[in-house]
């Protein structure tokens, strides 16, 4: 009979293995010399020791997960308590049993995780579902739909949640999305109808603007093409395809036609320019008249300064009235002088200041003997009275003889 201090191989052959529960019956032997038997069995020991070995480093140092755990511990473990080897069985119990417990903590703790990780999930899923049904009321078409695919995305990166909360909150997520595609389609429907009528209303001012490109009629048609670039604006905006050729078209009619006004324009304004150095040479022939002395000259001459004066067209508005002063000024000078020397000749009005002449004299004169006597009287008032109507009286009598004396008396 061979033996160790974990097995004995009896006189027919039979292998033990000592146990905390007594021997154990591991196999029968009749290859060899129980020392090989011995032998044989302690390197199947090995065996599972290397095993157990090898399983503890996956569960310390990979993602095993606990139940693939559990079902390589159960095997090993069969294989222990079958006990076809010889060795420390009693340790690898051991060693089994502290695995069996890290194991069942790793399950917790991963349980504890997969907790944590659906309650974060919910509460991102929650914010993404609030978040889009803010973002389907808004107006912000491009951002809020740019928005709302990034949700998506960030949506299919998060955990399943259980199956009822993970459906119900998609549910209000389609629908927030579906909402806003719903009120985007609508908006953009309306805006394509607000568009087409803009183009319909911009196609008959661009009619209206190259009918009127060729037109002369200078004043009116830059009125009325400052209405029409009213109601472009007034408008709104077309299709895009159609927007740019449109304007271009509008633009291009009112250029050709402000184009040619201003090339009239520049032609009438050189014009007025010469004509206004004429009338300003003309100005200065009739100002050499004043002083007026010989009237019938003057006379003859001005007529014949206005003539050519007249034949002269129009100059700028700007300059007109300084140039039409200077020939007015001129103008009145002759009209003074025809008057005086009406009045100078004519005899009706000299015998008509000649009488009003005298009859101012008489009444001076009789005012004047009428206020000697009161003051001899003693009657101060009655002469105060008579002297400040003799004053009125004289004044009258100075201004008479002052005409008087224009008609050479």
């Amino acid at each position: 009979m061979s033996s160790d201090p974990w097995g004995r191989v009896d006189e027919t052959g039979t292998v033990y293995v000592r146990t905390a529960d007594g021997e154990q019956v591991v196999g029968s032997w009749q290859a060899g010399t129980p020392e090989e038997a011995l032998a044989y069995f302690e390197r199947k020991y090995e065996g599972l020791v290397v095993e157990i070995g090898l399983l503890e480093k996956r569960v310390k140092t990979t993602d095993l997960s606990a139940k693939d755990a559990q079902t390589a511990i159960d095997h090993i473990r069969e294989q222990v308590d079958a006990h076809h080897v010889v060795g420390d069985l009693d340790a690898l119990r051991t060693r089994l049993d502290k695995l069996v417990e890290t194991v069942d903590k790793r399950r917790e703790e991963r349980k504890q995780q997969r907790a944590k990780q659906s309650d974060e999930a919910r509460h991102a899923k929650e914010a993404l579902v609030v978040e889009a049904e803010e973002l389907a009321q808004s107006d912000q078409w491009r951002a809020a739909g740019e928005r709302l695919r990034a949700l998506v995305d960030t949506w299919k990166g998060l955990p399943r949640l259980d199956r009822k909360s993970d459906d119900e909150l998609w549910h209000r997520f389609s629908h927030a999305r579906s909402a806003f595609s719903k009120r985007r389609k609508a908006h953009f429907a309306q805006l394509d109808a607000q568009r087409e009528e803009a183009r319909k209303t911009k196609e008959r001012l661009v009619a209206e603007a190259e009918s009127l490109s060729g037109s002369t009629d200078w004043g009116p048609t830059a009125a009325r093409y400052r209405e029409l670039m009213s109601e472009w604006k007034a408008a709104g905006r077309a299709q895009r395809e159609h927007e740019d050729d449109l304007w271009n078209r509008f633009r291009g009619a009112q250029d050709i036609f402000f184009a040619a006004r201003s090339s009239v324009f520049a032609e009438r304004d050189a014009e007025q320019a010469e004509n206004l150095k004429l009338k300003e040479e003309l100005a200065g022939e009739a100002e050499k008249l004043l002083p007026i002395g010989d009237l019938k000259g003057a006379r003859a001459a001005f007529r014949s300064i206005n003539e050519r004066w007249e034949a002269i067209g129009h100059v700028p508005r700007d300059a007109r009235p300084k140039v039409e002063g200077r020939m007015h000024a001129v103008e009145r000078a002759l009209q003074e002088a025809e008057e005086n020397e009406w009045r100078r000749t004519n005899p009706e009005a000299r015998a008509r200041a000649e009488g009003l002449t005298g009859q101012l004299q008489a009444a001076v004169d009789k005012l004047k003997g009428q206020i000697e006597q009161a003051r001899a009287q003693g009657n101060n008032a009655k002469a105060d009275k008579l002297e400040r109507e003799l004053e009125g009286r004289q004044a009258l009598l100075d201004q008479a003889l002052k005409g008087l004396q224009e008609f050479g008396g």
